[in-house]
C-alpha cells in the first residue's frame, strides 16, 4: 500500500458538483492498494498514517501527530498511486490492486484509523472525483507499506 499523505487546514471532495466528503484542520489521504498487499499492510499503514508526527508543537517543530491535535482525515482511493511510468509514455497499472481488493482494503484503512478514534471522511470509489484542499505548510509525505514493491 502506498499513501500521500497531506497535512491540510482544509480538504473536500465532490462527485458530479456534490461534496462527498469534507475535513477542516487534519489530513488529506491518497491511498493506492497494490496487487500484492496483505491484511497486515492496512494495520501497519494506518498506525503509521495517524500517528506520524507531522503537526507542529508549541516550538515550532513536527513533533505532533493526528491525535495529538485532534484532526480529522479525509481518505480518497487512488490507484493511479500504484502506476508505472519506467518504459514509454503511457502508465503501466499492472501492480494495482484488482477493484473488489483495493475497495476492501480501502474500507479496512478507513475502518481501522476510525477505530482509532480519528473522524475520517471518505471519496467515493471508482468514481471521478475532484478533490480540493489547502496544504498547510506544505506538508506532503509518501507512506509505504512495509512489503510495498516498487
Amino acid at each position: 500500500m502506498i499513501a500521500v499523505v497531506q497535512r491540510v487546514k482544509s480538504s473536500s471532495v465532490t462527485v458530479e458538483n456534490q461534496t462527498v466528503g469534507k475535513i477542516d484542520h487534519g489530513l488529506m489521504v491518497l491511498l493506492g492498494v497494490a496487487d500484492t498487499d496483505t491484511p497486515s499492510e492496512i494495520d501497519f499503514l494506518a498506525d503509521k498514517t495517524v500517528n506520524l508526527r507531522i503537526f507542529e508543537d508549541d516550538d515550532g517543530k513536527m513533533n505532533r501527530s493526528l491525535l495529538d491535535v485532534g484532526g480529522q482525515m479525509l481518505v480518497v482511493s487512488q490507484f493511479t498511486l500504484l502506476g508505472d511510468c519506467s518504459r514509454g509514455r503511457r502508465p503501466s497499472f499492472i501492480h494495482a490492486a484488482e477493484p473488489v481488493k483495493a475497495e476492501d482494503y480501502y474500507m479496512k484503512f478507513v475502518e481501522k484509523v476510525r477505530g482509532m478514534g480519528v473522524p475520517v471522511e471518505t471519496g467515493q470509489f471508482r468514481a471521478i472525483m475532484d478533490v480540493a484542499l489547502v496544504n498547510h505548510g506544505p506538508v506532503t509525505m509518501i507512506l509505504k507499506s512495509k512489503n510495498h514493491v516498487d
